[in-house]
């Protein structure tokens, strides 16, 4: 059964809340079996999928195509979807592109910073949030670890318990110190999802190309749990080089 917004939200210190991204229909379908309750459609696709160095380059069309492919394997399951770089730079825009990927199939939308108007605006139009906070990669100018300093970690304080008291029903805290994320998941009323943010969190995300070792760039945040990449090479024989499938030559 799928799980609705309300229902991960009452998930708060009562049980763990497991996120990992999905693009393809494939991986999706691998997901729900699995029995993850809550799927994202990153924004993430542009750097593990197209090999841009940001998140800025990723398109509301780039996003539809992936939440459908998505929907199509995990029929099932919860499905949050970023909105992209600048298709939430206002209220109404925010509204527009919201509703578009709900329209592709996904059931809520996460947003990146303090936009509590967008927030509110999407919520009082009948559309669940998830907020961010933290590092935020679609406007920070480097992937360094945010709130290490007072100043700036009452910042994320802030903004956190911003985004819960505008309507958010999760919260992503995205590559800060563990005792910061702690004090933000023990202060607000809503669900923290850390990703790199320590174990405090009421659950954890993973982009799934890091978690399974897909791709060449180290992962930042995750414990690789598989190194597909080793799985498929090229090794070179009498017979020339030969794509390596596990144990089989092509």
């Amino acid at each position: 059964m799928k799980h609705s917004a309300e229902a991960l939200r009452h998930m708060k210190s009562v049980t763990p809340i497991p996120m990992l991204t999905a693009y393809t229909t494939p991986v999706a379908r691998c997901l729900e079996k699995a029995g993850l309750p809550v799927i994202l459609v990153g924004d993430t696709v542009e750097m593990v999928e197209m090999d841009f160095d940001s998140t800025r380059h990723v398109t509301m069309a780039h996003m539809e195509y992936h939440v459908g492919a998505v929907r199509r394997g995990a029929g099932d399951t919860h499905i949050v979807a970023d909105l992209p770089y600048g298709s939430d730079r206002d209220a109404d825009t925010a509204l527009t592109n919201a509703r578009r990927l709900l329209e592709a199939g996904a059931d809520s939308v996460k947003l990146e910073g303090p936009k509590y108007d967008v927030i509110r605006h999407l919520v009082d139009h009948g559309i669940d949030v998830v907020g961010h906070t933290g590092l935020t990669p679609q406007t920070s100018n480097s992937f360094g670890q945010v709130g290490r300093e007072a100043d700036d970690a009452e910042r994320v304080l802030i903004e956190a318990s911003g985004i819960a008291e505008s309507g958010a029903y999760l919260l992503v805290l995205e590559h800060i110190p563990d005792t910061l994320a702690e004090t933000i998941t023990q202060s607000v009323a809503i669900p923290t999802i850390g990703i790199g943010a320590g174990t405090a969190c009421d659950g954890q995300v993973l982009v799934i190309n890091d978690a399974i070792g897909l791709g060449d760039k180290w992962p930042p945040f995750s414990r690789q749990y598989a190194y597909v990449d080793d799985a498929i090479g090229v090794r070179e024989s009498g017979a020339g080089r030969q794509l390596l499938v596990g144990d089989c030559p092509w």
